[in-house]
């Protein structure tokens, strides 16, 4: 039987220059009309409270701005990671990276998926608050304002990495320098001589995905080329999207020499339509990816893509949610971007005359 969460003392803390007072425990179960154990129950994220109560109980503690103390909380040997997709080489890096770090501070990883939703679940955010996990780092998802209260008043700390949209001043996150990598990219094809270039984008509501296709805007206009809203196509950065909008591209009359795909799945995609149609890479088309996958070396013609280095951001989001969580302060840096990096390989080339 789980005993109640010990009942505190008043405390006094600073707030805006005046003196503001914490409610124990105690008192907050008075206001909610509910016992201490009940309370308790909330805090532990136990399943047997009604859901009108638990409703309750947390707008007050909420309210009164309750967090757990530290040094009364017992962690769980693990570290969550949460994907909105789990479904890729791409999530296998961001794996690896994490566990790397998980193995060497002696923790487990524990995996959950999204389906597909950039928030999680009510239902998820009770489990973290139950298992009591040392942290929680979210991958191209978020937390909604009622999630991140729930893991603040547990002393959970949680980071995003590449997120999805702004995080918010206050969340902290690890992402890579996608506007620089999708400048990168595109000033390439253009240096090879390529005048029409298509973009093959990842889904319009994800940042990484504006900031790379802002970037392949950038790199066309300076250098004093039109961008072509024709030649923007939005994908979903999976295979059969690559496909689909590399078919759409290349039957086109005035087809692209050169399209960057916003991520290497979809670049494979786009082997698959050039194929179909008879066109050779890079002969007849170049293709440049995103993200450098263990793959990107060993298909024909190995793929220049940008290097986003995953398992070194699954690997600082582990190590910034660990320091998180420590009472020795708080991390200097908690909003991280790191280099992303052209990778030349046999998929690019200059166009052919006359074309």
């Amino acid at each position: 039987m789980t005993s109640p969460e010990p009942v505190e003392s008043r405390t006094q803390t600073r707030t805006q220059g005046r003196t503001a007072q914490t409610a124990t425990l105690a008192e907050i179960a008075r206001e909610a009309g509910v016992s201490a154990p009940t309370v308790s129950k909330v805090l532990n994220g136990r399943a047997d409270v009604a859901p009108a109560t638990r409703t309750r109980v947390e707008e007050l503690l909420r309210a009164h701005g309750y967090r757990r103390r530290r040094a009364e909380a017992t962690r769980s040997p693990l570290i969550d990671l949460v994907f909105h997709e789990l479904e890729s080489a791409w999530a296998l890096e961001v794996i690896r990276g994490v566990e790397n770090v998980a193995r060497d501070a002696g923790l487990s990883v524990v995996l959950s998926e999204s389906a597909g939703r950039l928030t999680p679940g009510r239902t998820w955010a009770d489990q973290v608050a139950a298992r009591r996990p040392h942290g929680v780092v979210l991958v191209l998802s978020g937390l909604d304002e009622s999630q991140r209260a729930l893991l603040t008043s547990r002393s959970i700390p949680f980071v995003v990495m590449d997120p999805a949209g702004d995080p918010g001043a206050d969340v902290p996150s690890i992402g890579a320098t996608n506007w620089q990598g999708g400048l990168a990219a595109t000033r390439h094809l253009v240096e090879l001589g390529h005048r029409r270039i298509g973009a093959i984008s990842g889904p319009s509501q994800m940042m990484c995905s504006r900031a790379r296709v802002d970037g392949y805007r950038a790199a066309l206009e300076t250098a004093g080329l039109p961008v072509d809203p024709a030649l923007i196509v939005n994908g979903d950065f999976h295979h059969e999207a690559g496909y689909r909008l590399g078919l759409e591209l290349l039957r086109r009359p005035d087809r692209p020499t050169a399209v960057f795909a916003g991520n290497d799945l979809q670049a494979l995609g786009l082997y698959e339509a050039a194929r179909e149609l008879g066109l050779r890479i890079p002969e007849d088309l170049s293709v440049v990816g995103f993200d450098d996958l263990p793959v990107a070396p060993l298909v024909g013609p190995p793929l220049t893509t940008v290097r986003q280095p995953l398992t070194e951001m699954a690997e600082a989001a582990a190590k910034l949610v660990l320091d998180l969580g420590r009472e020795d302060g708080t991390p200097a840096a908690t909003r991280v971007e790191l280099a992303t990096s052209l990778v030349v390989r046999s998929s690019t080339a200059a166009p052919v005359a006359g074309s």
